[in-house]
């Protein structure tokens, strides 16, 4: 799930929801391929919204927008961006962008993907009326600000000026000032089309989405239960999937998810739970997948609207406090990594070592910190979480470190799912300490910078802390404007370091894949937080 299963939010997503939970048996007889007619299930949690590309941003409905929905790039199984429905993207200047369609794509109801079908569902995600999740996404084409004239202001236009379908297999992109990070950013689905019938009725849609891809929905949305779709045998590259058939199976915990795994009433898992991390490679043998991944997880504040958490010598002061490899190694047991960045180990631009002093353990200096900067009211603390993920073990034993070593009061409050804490702190209904996680959308260090740190994140994106710095903001055009992919990753560098004296949110791992199937499946792989499902080859 993406957002480390996270944060696309692990996650989208990018944040983070780690897991799954409670459905039943197997998927029926043994026939042929993978059994059961080669189709299989996969635990996710409940999505956040609707299955609506653009507002889609946690992994869990991502993972079922990737199935059914086939965008311009996408990644390869080492993370690499490369051309999906695209036949070639050029450009010359980083500004304007050049791309032409691969031709024979059609929507699951027959019409054909145009590159009208691309400027028609980017313009519905950049327009502020639709409160798409992923609206900031889209902040890079010219014209976005004219569908975004700010709260309380009328919408002029439908387009954006930046979009033009030169003809139906030519798309012409003209961004506002140079993105080095654009075709990796096209790979995230926000960018996906979106077939007429979507804007009869947005909602009854996304209940039961009209894709492009290689899957196809097999009836609607079954909230907190189910979503399944089958193999669409008019897609140009059908005959790459092996699987029929996907059961994406609704679970609200994590244990359960993986205790089917193991029973084989479940065939792929892909975040396994701190309860099988000690025995899950015996378990399930070669068919444990332990990698690198992309996914941090962190301890956010809301600090637009607890001026308690404004003092970022309190917010060092309590990262200090917190023993990181005690986590990864005694929770976690190896299966996460102590966080020293806020770009991911797998991403150019991350530095090993870069958070210095405050991410490392030091009770004295972290007292000294709280000390002086004020302290919170009451001495008191609380940390939120989903408890439909795997988080309790780690969240509360952060909070026992905080409170040991700063002598303060701390508490773990659980929200009965994922969506429960995003749509609150969206609300501005929880003012606690949360726990959140990002997965990238896309391989760039920009995507770990501004979806969760913007101005611009903070209305319809994922800066659920309300972050704002002008300097930071700067930064990130002078790495969108480098010439050069070094000179992009030195804007950015800069940027992450301004997030690095402030902290913001903190890190506190970066997580790795650990995943497993059952023996219905040979091999497969998973990227960017979610599975190739052309690499998925049945037993």
């Amino acid at each position: 799930m993406r957002g480390a299963k996270s944060a696309k939010w692990v996650a989208g997503a990018a944040i983070v929801a780690m897991a799954a939970t409670a459905c039943g048996g197997g998927d029926g007889d043994s026939k042929g391929k993978g059994g059961s007619d080669g189709v299989i299930s996969m635990e996710i949690g409940e999505p956040q919204n609707l299955l609506v590309p653009s507002n889609t941003y946690e992994t869990e409905g991502g993972e079922v927008v990737k199935a059914v929905f086939t965008g311009l790039t996408k990644l390869n199984e080492k993370n690499e961006v490369v051309n999906d429905l695209a036949q070639s993207i050029e450009t010359k200047d980083s500004k304007v962008w050049t791309i032409k369609l691969k031709p024979g794509y059609t929507f699951h109801n027959g019409e054909a993907v145009t590159a009208k079908s691309f400027v028609d569902a980017w313009n519905y995600g950049a327009n502020q009326d639709n409160a798409q999740q992923t609206n900031p996404l889209f902040s890079h084409i010219a014209g976005f600000k004219d569908l975004n004239p700010g709260k309380g202001k009328k919408v002029a236009t439908k387009e954006m000026s930046g979009l033009k379908a030169v003809d139906d297999n030519t798309l012409q992109v003209t961004l506002e000032t140079p993105f080095s990070a654009f075709t990796s950013q096209l790979s995230f689905s926000a960018f996906m089309p979106l077939p007429k019938v979507f804007f009869d009725n947005p909602k009854a849609f996304g209940e039961a989405p009209i894709g492009n891809g290689p899957y196809k929905m097999s009836g609607k949305f079954q909230h907190n239960d189910k979503i399944s779709v089958v193999k669409y045998d008019k897609y140009p590259e059908a005959s790459k999937y092996e699987v029929k058939g996907i059961n994406f199976k609704i679970y609200s915990n994590s244990d359960t998810s993986y205790k089917d795994l193991v029973a084989g009433n479940l065939d792929i898992d892909d975040s396994i739970p701190t309860s099988g991390l000690a025995t899950y490679k015996k378990d399930l043998g070669d068919r444990a997948i332990d990698e690198s991944d992309s996914g941090v997880g962190y301890i956010g504040f809301p600090l637009k609207y607890n001026e308690a958490f404004k003092n970022k010598d309190l917010r060092k002061a309590i990262s200090m406090a917190i023993d990181r490899k005690a986590i990864a190694d005694k929770i976690f047991l190896g299966s996460r990594m102590p966080a020293d960045d806020f770009i991911s180990p797998i991403i150019t631009g991350y530095r090993q070592g870069a958070c210095g002093d405050a991410c490392k353990l030091n009770p004295t200096k972290a007292k000294e910190l709280y000390k002086t900067s004020g302290g919170l009211p009451n001495n008191t603390l609380e940390i939120g979480y989903n408890a439909d993920g795997d988080h309790k073990g780690w969240i509360e034993a952060v909070a026992n470190q905080i409170q040991q070593n700063l002598g303060i009061k701390v508490t773990a409050k659980p929200f009965e799912q994922f969506q429960t804490i995003l749509n609150d702190l969206d609300a501005k209904k929880y003012s606690g300490g949360f726990r959140m996680g990002w997965n990238m959308d896309y391989p760039n260090a920009e995507n770990y910078l501004r979806p969760i740190f913007s101005k611009d994140a903070i209305e319809n994106g994922s800066n659920y802390a309300g972050y704002t710095n002008e300097n930071f903001e700067k930064l990130l055009v002078q790495g969108d404007q480098g010439k050069t992919p070094e000179e992009a990753v030195k804007g950015y560098q800069a940027a992450d370091d301004i997030l690095l004296d402030e902290m913001p949110y903190i890190p506190v791992y970066f997580y790795k894949l650990n995943a497993g199937y059952s023996s219905k499946i040979k091999s497969m792989k998973i990227a960017g937080g979610d599975v190739l499902w052309d690499t998925v080859k049945l037993s």
